[in-house]
């Protein structure tokens, strides 16, 4: 099961700017990389090959993982895809 985030961020340059862009992207977490030996001083993982959500959408543990138990953040990030929509949008003092 892969779970996959869409991101959406609106670049606006100034407030009376003609042109607006819209980036999306595809975001997927990879294999777990938090570092279980840090404070012995060594390095070993634990092996999680992917994040899997063990909540709901919009619950906080959304964001651990149902595999290792890790945070989200401790997941190697892939943007899968991304492009930009560039749109004209009107300042609305016509």
């Amino acid at each position: 099961m892969r779970h996959r985030q869409v991101v959406l961020r609106r670049n606006e340059p100034s407030r009376r700017s003609t042109n607006s862009s819209l980036t999306v992207r595809s975001v997927r977490y990879g294999e777990c990389q938090k570092n279980h030996a840090a404070g012995i001083g060594g390095h070993a993982v634990d092996g999680c090959r992917e994040f899997m959500a063990s909540g709901q959408e919009g619950t906080s543990s959304e964001l651990i993982c149902a595999a290792c138990g890790c945070h989200r953040n401790f997941h190697r990030r892939e943007v899968e895809t991304e492009f930009e929509i560039v749109g004209i949008v009107s300042d609305g003092l016509d």
